[in-house]
């Protein structure tokens, strides 16, 4: 069995390693870290040792460890159990003893410099990854919102999103190389914040100003349509219903089969922000219609998919657990088997039937690859035509 010793450490200058710590750095012949912590604990080493540098290739990394005959001392920023280095230990060697030493995270520092309580900030990363849990955080409108940066998605590139998805009502707080000699807290606007230019070594705090309005059930009337067509949407109880029947709270990723004005996609991840939305369309016209509806709503991370959906390699997008046919080009039939070759055991299809034949299709195909049939639900909306919602699940 391997064993680690991580170690939370400092920038700031007269950082000095807990008493214990030392005492067990005689014992260790091997330490790793980024070089920016070799240069910072160096003098602390013993006169024999080993260092490792901690780089992209983590997998590879653990099992260089795994390959030492002996416990490894590991170097970290901070607290290595907040996105930290410790996780990835977990996750690659689960089976491994490890001893974490703490220091203060990056977001918790900044609260303390800028005198704010912590105990109710949401946490999120976007460092070296996507944008899932700020975009979550934002969806549920969250009031006090902490970001790990990175490179790429620096304060500037944070401010950008906002204000494109409409979020203009947060103030942002950016602490830019906390503990070092060039530390600086700055309170700026989002619009001053897009604009600007950070050290390297930031994170940021983002604090709600007023609220946002979120709806459940989205005004027909406030979604962008298609021109001279205002029936080409799934009106909001049908949506609602529809959503229901996808039974998406325990689900991670739903396909949105012809988005049109994208109101299912953008529903369905207001209410379940945890949720991967990819929506596919064949109509150009409605490749705005979704950016534009997403924005306007505060829905940001929708993965659009331009062009037929018997076209694409399906295999390239997250695969889902429930699946919403709102179009289908008169082939039902060969769209459900299509799909059926993505799902798994539990998955839900959903679809809204206007059309005797369209419901009649959708049983017999459902029932020809062995889905569980629910009892379908008749919906009439003021004038329109009664609509069927039908519901199979794969067994």
């Amino acid at each position: 069995m391997n064993k680690y010793v991580v170690i939370g450490i400092s920038d700031h200058e007269h950082f000095v390693l807990p008493a214990e710590v030392r005492s067990l750095l005689p014992q260790h012949q091997y330490f790793s870290g980024g070089k920016r912590h070799h240069q910072r604990m160096q003098q602390y080493l013993p006169a024999e040792y080993e260092w490792i540098d901690i780089t992209g290739d983590i997998p590879g990394l653990i099992q260089q460890y795994q390959q030492l005959d002996g416990s490894v001392m590991i170097f970290a920023s901070g607290d290595p159990l907040f996105y930290g280095f410790a996780n990835s230990i977990r996750k690659y060697d689960p089976a491994a003893e490890m001893k974490v030493y703490p220091y203060f995270n990056s977001l918790q520092l900044l609260c303390q410099r800028s005198n704010i309580g912590y105990a109710g900030l949401y946490n999120t990363s976007v460092h070296g990854r996507g944008w899932d849990e700020l975009d979550a955080a934002l969806i549920r409108r969250e009031k006090l919102i902490g970001v790990l940066t990175d490179g790429a998605k620096t304060p500037a590139a944070i401010a950008q999103r906002l204000l494109e998805y409409g979020y203009d009502n947060y103030t942002m707080i950016v602490g830019e190389a906390l503990e070092g000699v060039d530390e600086k807290i700055r309170t700026i606007s989002l619009s001053a914040a897009a604009e600007g230019l950070f050290h390297a070594l930031n994170c940021v705090i983002l604090i709600e100003d007023t609220p946002r309005r979120k709806y459940m059930g989205i005004p027909d009337a406030l979604f962008e349509g298609l021109p001279n067509r205002p029936n080409m949407i799934t009106k909001s109880p049908i949506r609602l219903l529809s959503i229901a029947q996808l039974d998406l709270y325990e689900r991670r990723t739903l396909w949105d089969i012809g988005f049109c004005t994208g109101s299912v996609a953008i529903e369905a991840k207001n209410n379940f922000p945890h949720l991967q939305v990819v929506a596919f369309e064949k109509r150009a016209e409605c490749d705005a219609l979704l950016d534009l509806n997403a924005c306007r709503f505060g829905v940001p991370g929708i993965i659009k998919v331009m062009g037929d959906v018997f076209e694409h390699d399906l295999s390239a997008y997250p695969l889902p657990d429930a699946i919403f046919i709102g179009g289908h080009g008169n082939r039902l039939g060969e769209l459900f088997q299509r799909l059926n070759i993505y799902l798994r055991k539990g998955t839900r299809v959903v679809m809204n039937a206007v059309r005797p034949e369209s419901r009649e299709q959708f049983v017999q195909t459902a029932m020809a690859l062995d889905y569980q049939l629910h009892t379908p639900v008749n919906i009439t909306i003021d004038d329109h035509n009664q609509i069927t919602v039908l519901t199979a699940e794969k067994i």
